[in-house]
């Protein structure tokens, strides 16, 4: 239950800080000289007022664009990742092209030699147990 003497508490504790005071304090975080907890314990401020300072003095801190925060080590994991995928792109392309040169060396041969080469020398494709293969070449 709230009695009169806890407003007159809250009333007292409810402190005005100068604007030069905020924009130091800003400062202070963007230059990572202090962190958002010290500065919470250190003046007794609760973190919603300090996010509103940030908000309205931070260069880096706006309400429409976010901020990624990682660590060293996930930059690294990130970039270990991107140069993979990288290099994953350029061997599925020169398969790419080798088969596509394949295909074109078939279709000169074929034309030259005046046989379907793709279909004399493909493989017959598994029909699985050997019962299958009995019905279906009808022996």
């Amino acid at each position: 239950m709230n009695t009169g003497q806890d407003n007159a508490q809250r009333k007292l504790h409810n402190r005005i800080f100068s604007e030069d005071f905020k924009r130091q304090k800003v400062k202070e975080l963007d230059d990572k000289t202090i962190s958002i907890c010290q500065l919470v314990t250190l003046y007794s401020i609760s973190r919603t007022t300090v996010y509103k300072w940030l908000a309205k003095y931070s260069v880096h801190y706006h309400k429409e664009t976010k901020m990624v925060v990682q660590m060293e080590s996930e930059t690294h994991k990130l970039q270990a990742v991107l140069q993979r995928q990288a290099e994953l792109e350029r061997i599925i392309g020169q398969k790419q092209m080798e088969i596509d040169y394949l295909n074109k060396l078939l279709e000169i041969g074929s034309h030259e030699l005046k046989i379907d080469l793709k279909k004399s020398f493909t493989t017959l494709l598994s029909t699985g147990f050997p019962a299958i293969k009995e019905n279906i070449s009808g022996k």
